[in-house]
């Protein structure tokens, strides 16, 4: 049986740079996150100084690591073996885009073969879902009991035990007749927040999904559309006359603040928004949309009209549950420190008006 809460302590484990040992159906492993370790960390865990290198896919390929037989699944992680030039600092490397220019890679990297794969995948989700880069010092596990298994990871990122927690009327700059509902799950700290906005009339409500952007949204970048993306679907949702908007705490399209900032460092370096994601581990896009699937049936609403340019968020909607009888297009003003990212969208994540 899953146990969501040892996914919980394993999450705070990592941030905390002690070890996690993982289970799954084809064995167990031993890990410390790359980002939170130090030297002397990685020392009390491997004196042998025989640990290997576990890497997500996206980061093996970026590292042509995929080019050897044992890492050349592109849809698997791979482990690179440790040699005697692999030292914390050589670690920190593999692991860290941000240096990829700073501090050319000398390599080579041998791949050694990974047979413990559930667990890899559930330390690469554990390092998501912690905001820590997807990157770790692996061991063969032999002992028992593991601290979390593959199950009770998928039981922990899984949206079934989200609830209402809270809700209270709020009037907004846009609508001063709307109610925040807010959401929490007893595994997952990280609280959801809906704004009803008018009131139903037996249509399907205009909703909107966004994803917090506390760089967009607060501070007013203008690398990215969100902020205003924000204010223009408040705007429409009420001069619809009923509708919903779901404020989901996804940062960064999944992968954490602190992860999209290391996005936005390698923008800078000429790398587009897909490729940043990338090559620092992690899907292009790493949202669950489910939850937001989830809020709307607790709310009541099984029928929507979806004011969106992103595909993706339409199929995650219906293959949760909930039919969307019209996508809305939600059309912005670029402007020209966002014009790059916008073309990115749509050129490369499918976005369309």
């Amino acid at each position: 049986m899953s146990d969501p809460r040892a996914a919980a302590r394993a999450i705070d484990a990592l941030r905390r740079g002690w070890p996690v040992s993982i289970g799954g159906m084809d064995g167990a492993i031993h890990v410390l996150a790359i980002e939170t370790a130090d030297a002397d960390r990685l020392g009390a865990f491997d004196p042998a100084a025989a640990a290997g290198i576990l890497l997500s896919p996206s980061r093996a390929a970026t590292l042509k690591l995929v080019n050897q037989r044992d890492a050349a699944a592109p849809a698997m992680p791979a482990l690179v073996r440790r040699v005697p030039w692999i030292d914390f600092a050589g670690a920190v490397a593999l692991a860290d885009p941000q240096r990829d220019l700073a501090t050319p890679m000398k390599g080579p990297f041998p791949a050694a073969p990974l047979t413990t794969v559930a667990a890899a995948e559930a330390a690469l989700t554990l390092a998501r879902l912690a905001g820590v880069l997807p990157a770790f010092f692996l061991l063969p596990h032999a002992g028992e009991p593991v601290d979390v298994t593959a199950q009770d990871v998928a039981a922990y990122a899984a949206p079934d035990g989200l609830r209402i927690a809270s809700r209270a009327r709020l009037p907004v700059a846009a609508a001063e007749h709307s109610e925040i509902v807010a959401f929490r799950s007893a595994e997952d700290p990280t609280d959801h927040v809906a704004l009803l906005i008018g009131t139903p009339d037996g249509r399907p409500p205009l909703v909107r999904l966004h994803s917090e952007c506390l760089t967009g949204d607060v501070l007013g970048s203008l690398k990215c559309d969100c902020g205003p993306q924000l204010q223009a679907a408040l705007t429409a949702i009420a001069d619809a006359g009923w509708g919903v908007l779901l404020y989901l705490r996804q940062e960064g399209r999944g992968i954490g603040l602190i992860n999209k900032l290391r996005a936005y460092a390698l923008q800078d370096q000429g790398f587009d928004t897909v490729d940043a994601n990338l090559r620092l581990g992690f899907a292009i896009d790493a949202r669950d949309f489910g939850v937001a699937a989830r809020m709307l049936t607790l709310l009541g609403i099984d029928a929507v009209r979806l004011l969106t340019n992103n595909p993706a968020k339409v199929a995650g909607l219906e293959a949760a549950g909930v039919t969307v009888v019209e996508r809305v297009p939600h059309a912005v003003t670029p402007n020209p420190h966002n014009h790059a990212y916008l073309a990115t969208k749509r050129d490369r994540t499918g976005h369309q008006l």
